[in-house]
């Protein structure tokens, strides 16, 4: 990308730096007022809490940020110290070797990586707060799951009796089911937000 040619030259010919942390840390969208940079966006792809390409980390980072504003709103509870550690442990792990450089390049601390756990756990915390950890079907349901998706229940060339496949067949729909709330949930917290994603 151009933005990223750039930024890499300017660190090549050592000219500039003041403009090379100013183009490190543009602002790639706005979420209710609050700024996503692209330091920020670098980070979360690094931390694997986003995924490349960068215009899908600036999505997943918007719809983060959402998600955030509806914690600060309901609170739910605050993990343990424990719990958090753990998750920061995870995020560095997916960092691995790389963490030294992303530290470099995007300026993110330990202090920074405990918050991002934390707010993982909340926002965690809070969708299963709100849409539960599993999500209750009649078994009318779990039948048509299971019959509109035989490949799912195939083993070895045969399908699976009903009566064996059902607990999987329950896991599977109230999963789907789940997500499918939660990305109706997410699209009408879109359609709320003032968004700007700048050029």
């Amino acid at each position: 990308m151009p933005g990223r040619f750039l930024l890499l030259l300017l660190f090549l010919t050592g000219c500039g730096s003041a403009l090379a942390q100013q183009l490190l840390d543009r602002i790639v969208a706005r979420v209710n007022g609050v700024a996503i940079t692209l330091t920020d966006v670098k980070a979360a792809v690094a931390l694997g809490i986003a995924d490349p390409p960068e215009a899908a980390a600036i999505q997943q980072l918007v719809d983060r940020q959402l998600v955030l504003g509806e914690v600060a709103r309901f609170l739910p509870p605050e993990p343990s110290p424990a719990a958090i550690a753990a998750e920061a442990a995870t995020l560095t792990t997916s960092a691995g070797e790389r963490l030294p450089d992303i530290v470099a390049s995007t300026g993110i601390d330990e202090a920074r990586i405990r918050e991002i756990a934390r707010e993982n756990l909340r926002i965690q915390a809070y969708i299963n707060q709100r849409f539960g950890v599993d999500v209750q079907l009649t078994e009318e349901e779990v039948a048509q799951y299971y019959s509109i998706r035989p490949e799912e229940f195939t083993r070895g060339g045969a399908l699976m009796p009903f009566t064996e496949a059902e607990p999987l067949a329950r896991e599977r729909a109230s999963a789907e089911r789940r997500a499918v709330t939660i990305a109706q949930w997410m699209r009408d917290l879109r359609a709320r937000a003032a968004i700007s994603l700048p050029k």
